[in-house]
């Protein structure tokens, strides 16, 4: 049997909702990577471009890490479930890698504006505003708390280079100064970053618009 249609009477479109990605999003609608406004000092401009293209290929270079990271576990289960024959190696692997994955990439992250904010706020701030509160943020509490990691992290890898540290937590007992370092270089790509995201949030402070092509 046919189904009932009132030509007189069309079922109306439904259109589709528009996704609000506003609140996961917001930090990197803010974080444009268009070209610097031209009135914008040429030093300011070129600082924010080579830095955020800097952290760029290190961010490209180090998402490699997840290769060996999935080819260490899928050989750790096949070793393990297969053939009876855990490996001793795999787990550090995994947790360096991870480690080294993430801490690499933080400088690229920040750039990008992924990291997690608590936006239900300042999502609704001018932009001025934004700019205002991120460019005191970045000064009073990220450049300090990120200097004190720098002189921690510092002090920790030459004692780790220095008295030769192994992990003790497993049976393989790797050195500890390569993970140790990718922490020290992961505290420096931010500190780096951290330099573009204040010239960014002084333009937005002073000009109403976040560089780089976003309002």
């Amino acid at each position: 049997m046919p189904r009932n249609h009132n030509s007189k009477n069309p079922k109306k479109l439904i259109k589709p909702m528009k996704l609000d990605i506003s609140d996961e999003m917001i930090a990197e609608r803010r974080g444009g990577s268009g070209p610097m406004p031209k009135n914008m000092p040429k030093w300011m401009a070129l600082t924010i471009t080579k830095i955020d293209l800097a952290n760029k290929w290190v961010g490209n270079i180090v998402c490699w890490l997840v290769i060996p990271l999935t080819f260490a576990m899928v050989y750790e289960v096949l070793a393990r479930k297969i053939f009876n024959a855990p490996t001793m190696w795999a787990y550090d692997i995994s947790r360096f890698l991870y480690g080294a994955l993430f801490m690499l990439g933080a400088g690229y992250a920040l750039s990008k504006g992924v990291h997690i904010r608590a936006d239900f706020l300042y999502r609704n701030f001018k932009t001025k505003t934004q700019g205002k509160i991120d460019f005191w943020l970045y000064l009073v509490f990220y450049f300090p708390g990120l200097s004190v990691f720098l002189y921690m992290s510092t002090i920790f890898l030459q004692e780790s280079i220095m008295r030769g540290e192994k992990g003790m937590d497993t049976a393989w007992m790797p050195f500890m100064w390569p993970i140790k370092s990718c922490l020290w270089l992961g505290i420096v790509f931010l500190i780096i970053q951290g330099i573009s995201e204040l010239f960014k949030s002084y333009w937005a402070a002073t000009k109403g618009k976040w560089p780089g092509g976003e309002n």
